[in-house]
């Protein structure tokens, strides 16, 4: 491609999509506020975790994994989801829909937190660690603020309105994280950390009534409850089943490795969830709206879906590479010597990253379409294998089998997922075939550049390491957008 025809291609991508007033110019605009707001407090949160792994022991990060994940299992038993209901609903911007729904959610976390509240005593009795009570009941007073929330955000993220979403939902994550920072260095335990997460739920609450004003009423328009409550019953018993596939990992390692294993482990896989967690929730909150917009133009649809699972893969699977052969010095760099051991399950939880990513499309496909049944049927697949596999891969490969479990699940949901979208809009897996297989065209140069290294002595030095395979990620990334720009399409959705 001639210079200045690839500089025509960008330049008129550029200008559409900053420009323009289309779905795709909305969408670019969106992603800009959200992406600075998450890069501020991903990064921030992975500044956190650095210093924190300096200043606690180990043990803290497995204790407030068991803690997390207990509280991920209640709230899945109660999920209603009233935010993608009101998403979805064409009605979702009035105010009788919005006072139903803030109602909704606060009833909801309400009941979940008297419910823990009650259980953490066993909880902590089953863990053997009584320590957990009283951390179980003080971290979990964030359900109550999360559920407090204005639901004037979530019309905010119906309406692509992005800045005010990112400012309420990004700048009180970023002022509980500095609150927890802050914290480590006065209390060197686990208590750092759960108060940092309560800091966490108060930013986000105190926020979204000063960016989203919202005054609840008490009397409640019962047809707009009912009205909501008929898109969540598709949704009914998603939450739990999603719950085993993300948190199974925790509760069945908590029993067989001990507290400062599990430390490692969750921190170590950390590094992929972080970025992971970053992606789908830009995902969720740009193209849950922006697929409803379009969901009677299957061909759209079906365009807008491959390209951007095209961006997450040739993005996801030099990443991959990296983890393979930097996993351990980046590991030992980031959080000392002693986290390397968690390399082996990085490297899993890295794989299962990207086809994480590239499934929460389909899923958003079918929430578009109204469809939530089908996603609900896929992840009862997805959880039964989780559940069949965690225990014998964990007992036997120990954390590394924990992920090589939630891999090959997350693998039959997407399968399953992959049938139901192919039926709205096309989709063939031989599309996915040529996407990973130009991903894997990429990703060769990260693989050829780290081998090529291997004899250097200065490569056995953390620093170096990661340093080469970071710029081997780069090569492999530049690769990708000459790729992308020789693409017909490439200025259009």
């Amino acid at each position: 491609m001639k210079a200045p025809e690839a500089y025509i291609k960008v330049k008129q991508a550029v200008d559409l999509a900053v420009g323009g007033t289309g779905l795709k110019a909305r969408v670019f605009r969106g992603g800009a506020w959200l992406g600075v707001g998450s890069v501020s407090e991903q990064s921030l949160r992975l500044l956190r975790n650095i210093i924190l792994a300096r200043l606690l022991a180990p043990s803290a990060f497995g204790i407030m994994a068991l803690v997390m994940s207990a509280t991920s299992l209640l709230q899945s038993l109660s999920e209603l989801g009233v935010k993608e209901s009101l998403i979805q609903n064409p009605r979702g911007g009035e105010i009788e829909y919005i006072n139903a729904a803030w109602w909704m959610t606060l009833s909801r976390a309400l009941f979940i937190y008297a419910l823990l509240f009650a259980a953490a005593p066993w909880i902590a009795k089953f863990y053997g660690n009584h320590e957990l009570t009283q951390l179980f009941r003080v971290a979990n007073l964030g359900i109550i603020l999360e559920g407090a929330i204005s639901a004037r955000a979530y019309v905010a993220q119906k309406q692509m309105n992005y800045r005010r979403w990112a400012m309420m939902f990004h700048g009180g994550a970023i002022v509980g994280i500095l609150t927890t920072i802050v914290l480590g260095f006065f209390i060197r335990n686990v208590w750092a950390l759960v108060i940092g997460i309560c800091a966490e739920s108060f930013g986000r609450f105190v926020m979204s009534f000063i960016v989203c004003r919202f005054h609840p009423m008490l009397k409640l328009h019962m047809a707009a409850v009912r009205d909501l409550f008929k898109f969540s019953r598709g949704l009914f018993g998603l939450a739990p089943l999603m719950f085993i596939f993300m948190r199974a990992d925790i509760f069945v390692l908590g029993k067989l490795i001990s507290p400062t294993a599990l430390g490692y482990y969750a921190l170590g896989i950390s590094v992929a969830i972080v970025p992971t967690t970053f992606v789908i929730n830009i995902l969720w909150q740009i193209f849950l709206p922006a697929l409803s917009h379009v969901q009677d133009d299957p061909a759209r649809t079906r365009r807008i879906v491959l390209q951007v699972t095209e961006v997450i893969v040739m993005l996801g699977m030099p990443a991959v590479a990296f983890a393979i052969f930097c996993g351990r010095p980046l590991l030992t760099l980031v959080y000392g010597r002693a986290y390397a051991v968690a390399s082996g399950p990085l490297i899993f939880a890295s794989c299962t990253a990207v086809g994480n990513m590239v499934n929460a499309l389909l899923t958003l496909v079918l929430f578009a379409a109204g469809a939530p049944r089908s996603h609900r049927r896929a992840v009862t697949a997805m959880a039964i294998a989780m559940t069949v596999l965690i225990y014998p891969l964990a007992r036997f490969l120990g954390p590394t089998g924990a992920q090589l479990a939630g891999l090959i699940s997350i693998g039959i949901c997407f399968l399953i997922q992959l049938e139901f979208v192919r039926g709205l809009t096309g989709i063939q897996i031989s599309d996915y075939g040529k996407i990973f297989g130009r991903g894997a065209l990429v990703s060769a140069s990260v693989v050829a550049i780290l081998i090529a290294a291997r004899p250097i002595a200065l490569m056995t030095r953390p620093l170096p390491t990661v340093g080469l395979g970071l710029c081997s990620c780069l090569v492999a990334y530049v690769l990708a957008v000459v790729m992308f720009m020789r693409k017909p399409g490439f200025a259009r959705y």
